[in-house]
């Protein structure tokens, strides 16, 4: 496609890389780089919390804009303090006015905001101004949605143009998606996933590698490691696993990688139940890490009071773990119970919320029964290649939302 064809698309995202990502920048960066260039030119407007970035960096195929105030490498605590903090505030509006002024000069195609209670308003408000110019939404929301909206409550009038005005929703479940109806969305709703690299975690590592991993956590014979991959939040529930340990055998150990505000309280709870000894906080591990130290333990655990997806539970299927959750929110789409879920394939064990009794009957059930266990590590790694690959979820981004949007939309 000529320079002259090529569509431009301008995302509203309130963090992006190098720092400060989950799994919404995560998701923008994979899709925006399995299309080409030439095809469809990315923009993104994006807070500048840390001062030594440029204002202006291209980032694989998005060309970011950084706005707001910062400081030299702030951490993550730094943000949620004065002033920093008030940077996603500013956002809702300096957002907005940014976005008219470059559309001046670049003439979007369409805008694309990612997740309605941070970037929702901004878009809403471009909308007034630029009315023909196509509008995607995008929900990946883990939060409930109930305190999503009580949150944006003082902007409730705003909040809810940032549904009404989109032109095309995509949500990365069908419980998020339900939501988006719920707010007075009417038109076309696309649930797609966020992909995992499939290949990445389903690769076979060499045993050494993984006896290495295994050493450096002090696995021995007859260990059974529970893992979890989670931001230390009340919503990840993981103090629901370390309240199963003492109803587990002594060989049972938990694997925590992540890091978060509830990690002091976490290990105060672990040496409460005395069982400090079986719980390993390992802090924040590379991406790149994860399926080493996944292949060296034996079942995947979250047992997540709220959940909009949850990439962690297909990276963990892929790896060929079992899994044990709860099935909040977008978890629903993507594990199935035998006792929960008679009717689907089984890809994991379910258990309610807030029920340390259910998880430690769930890892008893898996130790116990080795053969069915088999059964749903494959069948779960086949879901996951299936339907939660990048290449597939990007596919889908291009060919069920840009190509229809871009066809239609002027940039006035």
């Amino acid at each position: 496609m000529s320079a002259q064809n090529t569509k431009r698309i301008l995302i509203f995202s309130l963090a992006y890389y190098p720092h400060y990502y989950g799994g919404a920048e995560i998701a923008i960066k994979e899709i925006t780089d399995r299309i080409n260039p030439g095809e469809i030119e990315f923009h993104m407007i994006t807070l500048r919390f840390d001062s030594k970035l440029p204002k202006v960096e291209k980032i694989g195929n998005v060309l970011v804009h950084r706005i707001g105030f910062g400081r030299p490498d702030p951490s993550i605590v730094d943000l949620k303090r004065f002033p920093l903090h008030l940077n996603k505030y500013l956002f809702q509006f300096t957002a907005a006015w940014k976005a008219i002024w470059l559309h001046r000069h670049y003439g979007y195609d369409t805008i694309w905001a990612m997740m309605a209670h941070s970037c929702g308003i901004p878009a809403a408000l471009f909308k007034i101004f630029h009315p023909k110019v196509p509008y995607v939404l995008t929900l990946q929301e883990g939060d409930p949605p109930e305190y999503v909206e009580r949150v944006m409550r003082p902007l409730w009038p705003l909040f809810s143009r940032a549904f009404t005005t989109a032109d095309v929703v995509t949500a990365i479940s069908t419980f998020l998606g339900r939501w988006a109806r719920r707010r007075g969305f009417t038109g076309r709703l696309e649930v797609i996933p966020n992909g995992v690299d499939v290949t990445h975690f389903s690769h076979e590592e060499m045993p050494a590698v993984i006896d290495r991993v295994k050493d450096s956590l002090g696995k021995r014979m007859g260990d059974v490691f529970l893992i979890t991959t989670s931001r230390l939040v009340r919503k990840n529930a993981v103090d629901d696993v370390i309240k199963a340990l003492p109803q587990l055998p002594q060989n049972v150990r938990f694997i925590i990688l992540g890091i978060g505000p509830e990690e002091a309280a976490l290990k105060k709870l672990a040496a409460h139940l005395k069982v400090q000894n079986r719980v390993q906080f390992l802090g924040q591990i590379a991406h790149k890490d994860l399926p080493r130290y996944l292949k060296a333990s034996d079942i995947f655990i979250r047992a997540s009071r709220s959940e909009g997806m949850g990439s962690s539970f297909v990276e963990a299927m892929a790896a060929g773990l079992p899994i044990v959750a709860t099935q909040e929110g977008g978890i629903a789409d993507l594990l199935f119970d035998e006792k929960r879920n008679p009717d689907k394939p089984i890809t994991g064990w379910a258990v309610d919320v807030d029920s340390p009794e259910q998880v430690a009957e769930a890892v008893k059930d898996i130790m116990e029964h080795p053969e069915k266990v088999r059964a749903v590590v494959s069948t779960a790694r086949a879901l996951a290649a299936e339907k939660y690959d990048w290449d597939i979820v990007a596919r889908d981004m291009r060919e069920k939302v840009f190509l229809p949007l871009l066809g239609a939309g002027t940039s006035h």
